[in-house]
């Protein structure tokens, strides 16, 4: 067991939670598949200037690799919007909804406008380059046996396609998952224990699968974990799905 006096330990919880709704922007179902495809499409990543006529120069980058992207898709599950050839519908009002149940059981505040915004994304696993996402509630906060735990943001955002290869020409993605709603809920750095994360982590758990609509299962919740101590800056961890590792992890 490390010994945590003096290293000024500061930790901060970010989860991401799917919705058992339709998808964000359209009316497909949540459906996630892994079988053989019904179509696939080639796409190249090509930037574009912003309004203020600037090139984002990570996105650049990358477009100068010359790499494609291959993205296998579903009838069933799939239209035109994932494929970024439509334009998106208007916004899910029953994701909207659970969203903002669970910022009140998080005892946050919503913001008086909701605007959904973009952003960039330079990996593939969106068909449009970049993600939508909306900040829904801010300053609530959880009780814990270390005491409170400030949420800053509580926010609704469009879930990425699954990557299923990669090598050095082109990335392959499984356009089943892109564009279910997904929760992302993000606490204050007040965390001081490897086991405290996984108390706060099992609470805000606990709230959101208290709420109709919520995904279950492996893969439905993921949290992602931010760590610094007084030595050493902040560093992240990702993708954590099983409360029982967190504390060795972090320990690591």
């Amino acid at each position: 067991m490390v010994s945590l006096k003096n290293l000024d330990l500061k930790i901060g919880l970010e989860c991401h939670q799917q919705l058992d709704t339709k998808k964000l922007f359209c009316k497909c179902p949540c459906i996630i598949r892994d079988d053989n495809p019904d179509f696939s499409v080639k796409r190249y990543l090509r930037v574009s200037a912003s309004e203020l006529g600037e090139l984002d120069q990570a996105a650049l980058y990358e477009s100068q690799k010359g790499k494609y992207f291959i993205y296998q898709g579903y009838n069933d599950v799939n239209c035109l919007i994932e494929l970024d050839d439509q334009p998106p519908e208007e916004v899910n009002k029953g994701a909207l909804e659970i969203a903002l149940q669970v910022s009140l059981l998080l005892n946050a505040k919503p913001v008086d406008t909701i605007q959904f915004m973009r952003k960039i994304v330079i990996d593939g696993s969106n068909t449009t380059a970049f993600q939508r996402t909306a900040l829904i509630a801010i300053n609530g906060y959880i009780e814990t046996s270390e005491g409170k735990i400030n949420i800053e943001s509580v926010c609704l955002e469009e879930e990425s396609a699954k990557k299923i290869g990669d090598n050095e020409k082109f990335r392959t993605y499984n356009l089943s998952r892109l564009g279910i709603p997904l929760i992302e809920i993000a606490t204050g750095p007040e965390i001081k224990s490897p086991e405290g994360v996984k108390e706060a982590a099992a609470k805000i758990g606990m709230i959101l699968r208290s709420v109709d609509g919520i995904k279950t299962g492996l893969g439905s919740i993921r949290q992602d974990i931010n760590i610094s101590t007084k030595h050493h800056p902040r560093v992240e961890i990702k993708g954590f799905q099983d409360l029982k590792s967190i504390p060795k992890i972090i320990e690591y």
